[in-house]
């Protein structure tokens, strides 16, 4: 039994796959999509386990055209190259273009996600990229504005019975023993909405019974005793679901040093990057600490960087020195919301011309023009402050940063009312 049961199990049709009815179920966007024959290139953005991998192998399959793989962990540019080399041998009249499917496509650097841009935008593949993290912050734009984006969710508790049943009926090995699935909750709340979990699970518990019994019967304390000794033991690629990550910035948003430090030590043991967490440290540093206390950005810049310098696992103390600070600090997202409601008017608005005053006039015939003309030098005057109109002409009325009245915000507030009087009142 050398192939892992996940592996055995996995769906070769659609009508085998189990999940995400809203992409693929009757009439829905990626169904129509398969089914016409012509697929544009696109993203699938999901937790672990949930189907990406096994969805980009159907569709290659039914629309019978090479399919190629990279993996983003061990590939380069040069990979990248050849593989599109041979998608132009493969490409002929009229026929769907060759399939390249990039896993983890979050962890292609810039000049990698620049390699594959020419061959996307002409056809010459059909690129396909699976991603636990948000590409909107991973992906160029260039290459994600080529490409759709479809959200993939963990699996409902629908989906993981369904899929415990098609194992115990239909796996070669499985349906030779006589299972009985007398309680699922342990086994759910491990798998996590994740079906590879779920598999792994199974596999353990069946590989460690005694084959010889008469009966297997599978209940919560059995779940529990095989896991005991390392919960996380059915993980065997060391990947943590994404709920976790949430669960940890919700923690320290929350001010709850101890369930931050929880969630991290999970995410340590299950195998997580270093350099993922301390990544998600400044983030949240930025985002849900803010100007409340302008020293947590440092200090969460500060511990990635001893991260990177002494390497695991001494780089957990800085972790975890940051992580205490972070979520015992005060709390604001007011520059969150600042920057969030700027690109909001940005797009309602269009793009309003810059006061004449505030233009750059390098030439004599831009000066002749009125640039720069009447621009106050804020340094000549008292308080290094003087009133005049920075916004554009039709948005001078408009407010984007609102201050949350921590005491660290409550002194930029004060400043501001006695620069703008009554622009800035609340």
């Amino acid at each position: 039994m050398s192939e892992p049961l996940a592996e055995r199990l996995r769906p070769r049709t659609l009508d085998e796959y189990i999940g995400q009815r809203h992409l693929v179920g009757q009439g829905a966007v990626l169904r129509q999509m398969i089914e016409s024959g012509r697929i544009s290139s696109f993203i699938l953005w999901g937790p672990p386990g949930v189907g990406k991998t096994t969805l980009a192998q159907i569709i290659a399959h039914r629309l019978d055209v090479p399919f190629h793989t990279l993996s983003a962990v061990t590939s380069g540019v040069k990979d990248v190259r050849d593989v599109i080399e041979r998608a132009q041998k493969e490409r002929f009249f009229n026929q769907p273009s060759p399939i390249l499917f990039i896993d983890e496509i979050h962890r292609f650097s810039k000049s990698q996600q620049d390699s594959l841009l020419g061959a996307v935008e002409k056809g010459t593949v059909t690129l396909i990229g699976a991603t636990t993290e948000n590409p909107s912050f991973e992906v160029i734009r260039p290459l994600l504005s080529r490409c759709q984006l479809y959200v993939l969710k963990s699996l409902e508790k629908d989906d993981l019975l369904l899929l415990l049943q098609r194992a115990l009926k239909e796996d070669i090995y499985l349906r030779e023993r006589n299972i009985m699935l007398k309680e699922t909750g342990a086994i759910l709340r491990y798998s996590g909405g994740d079906a590879r979990k779920l598999l792994n699970i199974l596999e353990l518990i069946t590989t460690n019974s005694d084959k010889k019994e008469d009966e297997l019967v599978i209940t919560d304390q059995l779940v529990e005793h095989c896991l005991q000794q390392n919960p996380l033991a059915y993980d065997k690629d060391g990947e943590m679901h994404y709920d976790i990550i949430s669960a940890f910035i919700k923690s320290i948003r929350g001010s709850d040093p101890d369930a931050a430090l929880y969630w991290m030590a999970r995410m340590i043991e299950g195998g997580e990057d270093p350099q993922f967490i301390a990544r998600r440290l400044v983030i949240s540093a930025a985002e849900d600490i803010g100007l409340a206390n302008p020293n947590a950005l440092l200090l969460a810049n500060a511990a990635f960087d001893a991260v990177m310098k002494i390497g695991w696992p001494e780089g957990r103390i800085p972790l975890a020195e940051a992580v205490v600070y972070l979520a015992t600090s005060p709390k604001s997202n007011s520059a969150y919301l600042g920057i969030d409601s700027a690109l909001q008017l940005v797009r309602q608005t269009g793009n309003q011309p810059v006061p004449l005053p505030l233009r750059n006039a390098p030439a004599r015939l831009m000066k002749d023009l009125g640039y720069h003309d009447g621009y106050k030098y804020a340094h000549d005057y008292p308080g290094h402050f003087v009133e005049q109109q920075y916004m554009p002409d039709a948005l001078t009325t408009q407010r984007l940063w609102h201050a949350q009245h921590t005491p660290s915000e409550e002194k930029l507030y004060q400043q501001m009312l006695r620069c703008w009087g009554k622009r800035f009142e609340e």
